[in-house]
């Protein structure tokens, strides 16, 4: 099966100079935990909720301050064509929960884990996505 067959279309994006708690109400109302950023049709990074608090709030940053701030650079992403077998293993690999699906550099959807998951062939192999995709990561020293 491809990515295309199972991700969601016409993601919600923002600007990088969107402020914080304009994102956080949006992703409020779309009840989701992530925006893609782009500026121009381009993929910049992504914002989710967790940037929000941890680079955000954690760092006493006002809630004007504009997502470029803080934002999830480092993207991983994924083709519509892409088998959601290898979409799986990337975000296992990278310990991403949502990726952005790209078409050159503009965004046309997005997975999400639980995506992968209710689309899995079995009880066993959807544990074993969310499993993959969740291991805690070694705390900061």
């Amino acid at each position: 099966m491809k990515v295309s067959e199972i991700m969601t279309r016409n993601v919600e994006t923002c600007s990088p100079d969107t402020p914080l708690q304009e994102v956080a109400r949006r992703m409020t109302e779309l009840d989701v935990g992530s925006i893609p950023v782009t500026e121009n049709g381009v993929l910049r990074g992504i914002i989710t909720d967790r940037d929000i608090i941890t680079r955000g709030i954690a760092a006493q940053f006002s809630l004007d301050t504009p997502v470029d701030q803080i934002l999830s650079s480092d993207m991983v992403t994924g083709t519509p064509d892409m088998d959601v077998q290898e979409a799986a293993k990337r975000m296992s690999d990278t310990q991403v929960r949502r990726l952005p699906i790209v078409q050159g550099d503009e965004v046309v959807g997005i997975v999400a884990l639980g995506d992968i998951a209710v689309d899995a062939p079995s009880a066993e192999k959807q544990a074993e996505v969310i499993e993959d995709v969740s291991k805690p990561a070694e705390p900061n020293r």
